[in-house]
């Protein structure tokens, strides 16, 4: 059944299929909240492809990557497979409990997600519950945790989403992989268009969707001269250095008209994951990926816009 369930996954295009028993898991974590039966935890993840970047990259093309390598991903791919999965398993007589990651869902009361528009997040759903997708990841034998907290794999480095099947069927785990990737550069910290990621790898939310939907003047080609200026803090704001609690953040991105977002709530991202993107490049000149390409995805040197 384990290859059965590896071969539909693949057929629904996962790249990666993983397998965990649940004693890899702590007993107060939320895959006994959601299913309290569950055995095993089957993680698929999907690569968001090396292309969709690479408008970002070059500064051409920015709405690839939200529409092709989150919305379709997240929202069509990822659930025909698991579908797909949870047929085999049911199929044989077992649970399949599909687990999508619902972005509209947030236990805590003052964070964001900054991949989705902050007015349709419904915050403090205490009794809603997630896994946790990264985490499932790893502990499938997937990939390895990153400075920055993305997941790191050996093809794709960053480049990767993630869904989840808990099941009571017992299936044998994959090995966790020993860390080997990650070499702490902190390029993904130098890379944030807003200093949203710390010394220590974490990530400031906020800030993380102020400068995600675009508010570095100096990587976002579509900001016109006047954006901001009503703020008095303007120049920090363009530049990326400046300082707000949650509300100036909200303010922010309530000013920032300048692209038109995806459909589902999904912000489009004009910083196009520069920490991932700048991740990625460091492990690909460091030749460790094993997906080899014939043109690497950054030449020369990364694009910046002067003041207007």
């Amino acid at each position: 059944m384990k290859q059965e369930i590896i071969d539909i996954a693949k057929k629904y295009d996962a790249d990666f299929v993983g397998f965990a028993p649940a004693s890899r898991f702590d007993k107060n974590d939320n895959i006994f909240k959601i299913f309290p039966d569950t055995k095993t935890v089957i993680t698929l993840g999907f690569r968001v492809l090396r292309g969709i970047y690479k408008g970002i990259e070059e500064g051409t093309t920015f709405y690839q990557y939200t529409t092709m390598g989150v919305e379709t991903l997240e929202e069509t791919v990822m659930p025909l497979a698991m579908l797909g999965v949870c047929n085999v398993l049911e199929d044989n007589d077992f649970y399949a409990i599909p687990q999508k990651n619902n972005q509209l869902i947030m236990e805590e009361e003052n964070d964001t997600n900054p991949e989705m528009d902050y007015t349709d997040i419904m915050r403090g759903i205490k009794k809603e519950v997630q896994v946790n997708f990264k985490d499932a990841a790893v502990k499938c034998g997937i990939g390895e945790m990153g400075f920055h907290g993305a997941v790191l794999t050996d093809e794709f480095g960053p480049f990767q989403r993630f869904c989840c099947i808990l099941t009571d069927a017992e299936i044998e785990g994959d090995d966790v992989k020993e860390p080997h990737l990650c070499d702490g550069c902190k390029e993904c910290v130098k890379a944030c268009h807003g200093n949203a990621i710390d010394d220590n790898g974490k990530t400031d939310n906020w800030r993380c969707a102020v400068y995600y939907n675009g508010a570095n003047r100096h990587k976002n080609p579509f900001m016109p001269p006047e954006a901001f200026c009503e703020f008095e803090n303007r120049k920090e704001i363009i530049d990326g250095v400046a300082k707000f609690d949650i509300d100036g953040a909200k303010e922010i991105i309530d000013n920032i008209y300048f692209y038109p977002p995806a459909k589902q709530s999904y912000r489009t991202s004009i910083c196009g994951r520069a920490c991932d993107r700048a991740c990625y490049i460091h492990l690909e000149k460091k030749g460790v990926l094993t997906k080899k390409y014939a043109m690497p995805l950054r030449r020369g040197d990364d694009w910046y816009l002067d003041d207007k």
